[in-house]
């Protein structure tokens, strides 16, 4: 019997961590399409950060609770659901609500937890994987060959995005602050780890390049990077864009854009139809999945929480002090 109820973790008001309360709520029902999870673990991302500040609100019809994606068992399924089944250990990407006991998530999205996975590793899964595949491999083209530069090389995202341009047959950079974060990358598959605290990244993959600079970047520092990320470009290169933490706004030269072919780009995943998430998951459990399960590739976890202690999670998110992921259990 389920319950009537659940505990979840509200925004009380746009601000600090402290604005994050345990709460209790009715406990969801899915809609058409949706199963009902209950939830073992949810990972926490930079958008949670940004939806708590008031900056990045829930898109019309998703749930205002944060969590964007979530691992546990479904409990129950819309008519017409045939997968997943209910009694199966799921990982799913979710518009919102993940910071509670239960959540509902769209069928397509969710994939099975890969081989011997337990719900923790399984919840760090979803966001950023969407988020490389979508934006690496399918918005920047990158292929077997090309050299590949991640901004951040030691968050959720960039240690995702090392291993898989790494098994995909790219030569990868990163950059990170200090010595322990370049370890990291260096240590997830990274021929070169550039400490951006010291180093000119511009400077130093031209030098690894003979000149030529690389062919992708990946990109969430924003602001005064994407200039220099257009120099650091290969010609025919791509510029993927996923976040702006120094800002969405800079003067930019364009000649060398037209002189280089270079192509910019980016997205964000949450706002996307759940048609054109439902093909990530498909390029995903096709692609990256075999690869999990087979242990040549893996999420890194920095620590875990239990879901009351979801603010200072996210103190030690904005610290900027982790490597890999930060996870709530539930």
């Amino acid at each position: 019997m389920l319950p009537e109820t659940m505990t979840c973790i509200e925004i009380s008001r746009p601000g600090p961590p402290e604005v994050l309360l345990p709460a209790v709520r009715p406990r969801p029902a899915p809609a058409a399409g949706e199963v009902l999870i209950k939830v073992a673990a949810a990972g926490i991302n930079r958008p949670d950060v940004l939806q708590r500040q008031g900056a990045y609100p829930a898109p019309p019809g998703a749930s205002d609770l944060p969590g964007l994606e979530v691992a546990g068992t479904v409990m129950a399924a819309a008519d017409g659901v045939l997968s997943p089944r209910i009694g199966d250990e799921v990982c799913a990407l979710v518009a919102g609500g993940g910071y509670a006991e239960y959540v509902t998530a769209d069928a397509r999205l969710c994939l099975p937890c890969p081989f011997d996975y337990d719900m923790v590793r399984a919840a760090a899964l979803p966001e950023t994987f969407f988020t490389v595949w979508h934006n690496v491999f399918e918005r920047g083209r990158l292929q077997a060959g090309e050299s590949f530069l991640v901004h951040g090389g030691a968050s959720g995202i960039g240690t995702t995005a090392i291993q898989l341009a790494r098994a995909f047959g790219a030569t990868v950079f990163a950059t990170a602050a200090g010595p322990a974060k370049c370890k990291a990358c260096r240590d997830l598959g990274a021929e070169r780890a550039i400490d951006y605290t010291s180093e000119d990244f511009v400077e130093v993959v031209k030098s690894l390049t003979g000149g030529r600079g690389v062919d992708v970047i990946l990109d969430m520092v924003g602001g005064d990077y994407i200039p220099r990320n257009v120099k650091a470009l290969n010609a025919d290169g791509r510029l993927v864009s996923i976040a702006f933490l120094r800002g969405a706004t800079v003067e930019l030269n364009l000649m060398p854009v037209m002189l280089k072919r270079l192509t910019l780009t980016g997205s964000t995943l949450r706002p996307q139809s759940n048609e054109r998430k439902a093909e990530m998951a498909h390029g995903l459990h096709e692609k990256v999945w075999p690869l999990l399960s087979e242990g040549r590739i893996r999420p890194v976890i920095h620590t875990t929480f239990p879901l009351a202690q979801a603010a200072e999670a996210h103190r030690l998110m904005e610290s900027n002090t982790h490597i890999g992921k930060i996870v709530l259990t539930v």
